[in-house]
């Protein structure tokens, strides 16, 4: 970590906290904020807005992790959260919500920096899959609306495929718009008929 983190540490023990900032601040100059409490946990970290949340929970339910991670916003940054026993429903369950760590043994200042550079790689690595995964489906489905508006010129003007095509891509270039536009526009006005 060089890049200066704003850090949000939810941990109820004082003295713990306290032991984790202190090895936080020898990695770096870093923002950090402690909440000592589960409450109001999503409502606190919209108004700090920190770039990680480190979240200690002893004996978490299903519940709990449920409720931390959708109060910490994993999709919008990481995630850690660290708990004192292992169990397979519960890593699942926080897995799929989004959590960039999970870590069993609970929060120890030894290890928070390796478990922060962890979960930021983690949580990088992941939002470009989903950047990835949304730029295929938005490409997938112009693709299909593309074929739809093909159609319909081949049915209206005879012509055969890359004939229609070239139709679309001549007057998406005359417009100065997309050809997923220009089909998009073509196949609401076929509806429309």
């Amino acid at each position: 970590m060089t890049d200066r983190l704003s850090i949000l540490i939810v941990e109820g023990d004082r003295d713990k906290a306290t032991s984790i900032v202190d090895s936080l601040l020898e990695t770096g100059d870093h923002d950090i904020q402690v909440l000592g409490a589960h409450t109001r946990l999503a409502r606190s970290i919209a108004e700090i807005n920190p770039d990680i949340v480190l979240i200690d929970v002893s004996n978490p339910s299903r519940d709990t992790i449920e409720e931390l991670t959708l109060a910490s916003s994993p999709l919008e940054r990481p995630v850690a959260l660290f708990v004192n026993r292992s169990d397979d429903r519960l890593t699942k369950t926080a897995i799929e919500s989004g959590v960039s760590a999970y870590v069993v043994n609970g929060l120890h200042s030894d290890r928070v920096k390796p478990v922060i550079d962890a979960a930021i790689a983690r949580f990088h690595m992941f939002q470009r899959m989903r950047s990835e995964l949304e730029a295929t489906k938005r490409a997938l489905e112009e693709r299909k609306i593309i074929d739809r508006a093909k159609g319909i010129v081949m049915r209206a003007r005879g012509v055969d495929e890359d004939e229609a095509y070239a139709l679309i891509r001549k007057t998406a270039m005359d417009q100065g718009k997309k050809i997923a536009d220009v089909a998009q526009a073509l196949v609401t006005a076929s509806e429309l008929l």
